[in-house]
């Protein structure tokens, strides 16, 4: 009966059915170097989503640009060249595209307050 309760448990997670991965993303990778409000050894995430939506306004280009840049950090592709100037370029890490785009979508929508700490 146990074994029963933990199965319902893990099949009717909202982790499961994918609710707010991005944010789980973020918290997970992201927020390692991106803190809410101070800045150590990358830009703060909240400098980078005011950068971000000054350039991109709309969700779709802000998502696409976004990911683009973390799936492939480059100087080139940056808004933030001054801070790659402080902090150094973003290094290249693995993620998968979907994933990327998740987070960038939660980035977009300033749950991010809500959620880090």
């Amino acid at each position: 009966m146990i074994r029963f309760v933990y199965i319902l448990i893990i099949v009717f997670s909202p982790i499961t059915w994918g609710a707010d991965d991005g944010g789980l993303l973020f918290n997970g990778n992201c927020a390692t170097c991106h803190h809410l409000q101070k800045a150590s050894s990358a830009p703060t995430i909240n400098e980078i989503r005011e950068r971000y939506l000054q350039a991109f306004p709309n969700k779709h280009e802000f998502i696409n640009y976004l990911s683009s840049f973390v799936l492939n950090p480059s100087a080139k592709k940056s808004l933030m060249h001054d801070k790659i100037e402080k902090y150094g370029l973003m290094p290249q890490l693995v993620f998968e595209k979907e994933s990327v785009k998740s987070i960038a979508s939660y980035i977009y929508d300033g749950k991010i307050e809500a959620t880090t700490k």
